[in-house]
């Protein structure tokens, strides 16, 4: 292959690579053009703007009708972009995809030099071209070196008068330098950039770790860090929404898991409003319970309430709690986006972990104000029962022994009985509020309903009755608390008229069976009472699966009812 006069190239005629030369570069006009051409490839600093003026400039240079840059990959064997000029859009785009480094391009990657040819079919190397590509003919590559490493290569093609010669290559080779020290400085611009995004996005999440932390230790409730957790955690990852849900349970192999619910739902609140329930079957949420790691979606898919529902990329992460995960943090973006890259995950992960250590410090403190509360109800309890009942106890039984002097003034007595009518049901209303103070939060479900007929029961005898509770009572469905309470009732009212006890232990538990226990250290019930009620107690049990059984009490004297039902699995919701 020949220069522009015909003369063999010095070294390398056939393949045309060029060993070096000294960068003369012709006229003072053309080294002025030169000049201003550095000087405009210098001046940006955006990589991709400063690729293109870079193919531009050259094109310009030395007349080529056609430029392109290619940026080679990772591993320095392909072409990881081509950036190019003198090509429309439609023509770009009836040609395809770009090219990957192969053939004629391939040679400059593999002999990174400058190679000059006067016809590019002409060299072993050239494969032709692709449909719909326009002819070229003369060739000019030149390799870009970035401190001493090929960064990409400049290939310019089919000068519009005759030949590239050894001056366009000159010229060329010296703006590739130059196109390197601005491909460098482009380089570090945007590390630099990066560097700064990265600082804000880090101070977003202290500002954002700071601002739960500084709620929670002001008493702010639990339920509104968590939705601060939410909406901050949308904004570190630029997404569309966020949600919180209950933590995956984890299952053997095989099992079908149990549906968990949404907590929180922030901007998500049409789609996945709160108390959705979410299936785990194949979704990327069992998978989170599972490897207890964060998890990127490209396209995620949640079965909201048995339909599925297709959602942008999203990032799972769990909530770790002390010995399991207490929650999954899901973040999502709008259908179409980018996905959340490597910087974004971790910041959201580190996150989540301060959220999840907040929330913890908030459980910690709401147990802790909870037995606050617990020590002053019994406290008040106490007193109420010590300084307040014993009282009205004793007035009462004042007014009855009176009541007994007053046969002669039948008005006077009627007045002392409605006196003691009064008594006791301040006694009554009393001893309701006292078992209510013993339950933290109180309680209108079973428990409280408890509570306040043994209290009813109670509120004319000198006797102290216990109401003790264990397990999700409060959960039991509407039609077994009114047979509850009518075993209660029924065992408590037997103790009550028959027994004469000094006291009445009413014991409910809710595990695997819903058991009740009535137990007194009375008398016992006599043998010639009738026992239809209790018969009816039993009839009862048996009808929903269980039993009940009168007995004497383990202490030797006194009467023990015994009564359990099976409980449905899904019942202590």
């Amino acid at each position: 292959m020949g220069d522009s006069t015909g003369a063999p190239r010095r070294g390398a005629a056939s393949v045309g690579r060029h060993e070096g030369r000294a960068a003369g570069t012709g006229s003072p006009e053309r080294a002025g053009a030169l000049y201003s051409s550095m000087i405009a490839i210098a001046e940006g600093l955006d990589l991709d703007s400063t690729l293109r003026r870079v193919v531009e400039v050259a094109s310009e240079l030395v007349d080529a009708r056609y430029g392109a840059l290619g940026v080679l990959d990772e591993a320095g064997t392909g072409l990881a972009r081509f950036v190019t000029t003198g090509l429309d859009d439609d023509t770009r785009a009836r040609i395809g995809d770009l090219p990957r480094g192969l053939g004629l391009l391939g040679e400059l990657i593999r002999h990174p030099e400058p190679l000059r040819l006067g016809d590019l079919h002409a060299h072993p190397s050239s494969v032709g071209f692709p449909a719909h590509h326009p002819p070229m003919a003369s060739f000019l590559g030149v390799p870009i070196r970035v401190r001493g490493e090929v960064f990409g290569n400049l290939y310019l093609t089919d000068k519009r008068r005759g030949e590239f010669t050894a001056e366009d290559e000159d010229v060329t080779v010296a703006l590739a330098a130059a196109a390197a020290v601005a491909v460098e400085n482009a380089r570090l611009h945007q590390a630099t950039e990066r560097l700064v995004v990265e600082g804000q996005r880090r101070r977003r999440w202290l500002e954002a770790s700071g601002e739960i932390t500084t709620q929670v230790l002001a008493g702010a409730d639990p339920g509104e860090a968590l939705v601060l957790a939410a909406e901050r955690a949308a904004e570190l990852a630029d997404g569309c929404g966020a949600m919180i849900t209950t933590p995956p349970p984890v299952v053997a192999e095989g099992d079908v898991a149990p549906p968990v619910r949404v907590t929180v739902s922030v901007g998500l609140e049409d789609r996945l409003p709160v108390g959705a329930r979410l299936g785990l079957d194949g979704s990327a949420l069992a998978t989170v319970g599972r490897i207890h790691a964060p998890r990127v979606e490209e396209d995620l898919v949640l079965t909201v309430d048995g339909q599925d529902r297709r959602f942008g990329p999203a990032l799972l992460v769990p909530l770790d709690g002390t010995t399991a995960i207490t929650g999954v943090l899901v973040v999502v973006r709008r259908a179409g986006s980018e996905g959340l890259d490597a910087e974004g995950l971790s910041a959201v992960a580190s996150f989540a972990d301060q959220a999840a250590l907040v929330l913890r410090l908030a459980e910690s403190q709401r147990a802790r104000r909870q037995l606050d509360v617990a020590s002053d109800r019994e406290r008040i309890a106490a007193d109420l029962h010590d300084h307040v009942l014993q009282r009205l106890f004793a007035v009462g039984l004042g007014l009855q022994a009176t009541q007994a002097r007053l046969a002669a003034l039948p008005e006077a007595a009627q007045r002392v009985n409605e006196a003691v009518d009064q008594i006791d049901g301040i006694i009554r209303d009393i001893r309701t509020s006292i078992f209510d103070l013993h339950v933290v939060g109180g309680g209108t479900g079973l428990g409280g309903r408890l509570r306040g007929a043994v209290a009813e029961m109670t509120a004319h005898v000198a006797l102290e009755p216990v109401v003790r509770l264990s397990g999700a009572v409060d959960a039991v469905p509407e039609e077994l608390v009114v047979q509850v309470e009518a075993v209660v009732r029924e065992g408590v009212s037997n103790a009550v008229r028959h027994a004469a006890p000094q006291s009445v232990v009413v014991t409910v538990s809710v595990d695997d069976i819903l058991a009740v226990d009535v137990t007194d250290d009375g008398a016992g019930i006599p043998e010639n009472v009738a026992r239809s009620g209790l018969a009816n107690l039993v009839a009862r049990a048996r009808a929903l699966g269980g039993d009940a059984d009168v007995s004497r009490a383990a202490t030797g004297s006194g009467t023990r009812l015994s009564w359990w039902v099976p409980l449905d699995p899904q019942c202590p919701d």
